[in-house]
């Protein structure tokens, strides 16, 4: 299955199966590039946010238009924050935001539950990274990277590339098929696999 990317200079297709890693600058404007890799040529999109919470999330998708009706947003911060969590059919919860099985667990399950082309964001490995660990961090995005293969899905993993340093970066830039950079004038840059 092929997915359109609709992200300026980078490839307008991908294959199903590929992950591909956004590296901006902490203060960089992803939320456009996130939404709309989710929107275009999407039957159903998973949302895992270490970086904000559900009702954010929420936010973000409506300011730019996304198709709510075709999210489900994985929220790993508001049972840590002992925020009120009612899981409904859009919105999942694991316990914190290092419960790395629960994440991977709760992927799994949302591909496994829907058909079609099926979307990914992690927002945000950075986050992810600080509260687990760099290998805690790395193992879980193979496992979901795998996940995305085997269900011919695609995703897309924020890195705030600044506050890592030369090896944590090179580690995760690794793992995935595509890399795209947004610098700080919000020029893109991309370099994917042939």
């Amino acid at each position: 299955m092929e997915y359109t990317l609709a992200i300026d200079n980078a490839p307008e297709t991908v294959p199903g199966g590929t992950g591909v890693l956004l590296l901006h600058p902490s203060t960089g404007e992803t939320d456009r590039l996130d939404t709309d890799f989710l929107a275009t040529d999407t039957d159903s999109m998973l949302v895992i946010s270490t970086r904000t919470t559900a009702r954010e999330v929420k936010q973000k998708l409506e300011y730019y238009e996304v198709d709510e009706s075709k999210a489900t947003i994985l929220d790993t911060l508001s049972v840590e924050r002992g925020y009120t969590r009612r899981r409904s059919e859009g919105v999942r919860y694991v316990s914190a935001p290092d419960d790395l099985s629960g994440i991977v667990s709760e992927t799994e399950t949302f591909l496994q539950e829907h058909d079609g082309k099926l979307r990914v964001t992690f927002d945000s490995l950075t986050e992810l990274i600080y509260y687990a660990d760099e290998d805690g961090a790395l193992s879980a995005v193979e496992d979901i990277l795998d996940l995305l293969d085997e269900y011919d899905a695609v995703g897309m993993f924020h890195l705030a590339d600044e506050v890592h340093d030369e090896a944590t970066v090179a580690a995760f830039r690794e793992l995935f098929d595509g890399v795209i950079e947004l610098s700080e004038d919000g020029t893109i840059t991309s370099t994917f696999e042939e």
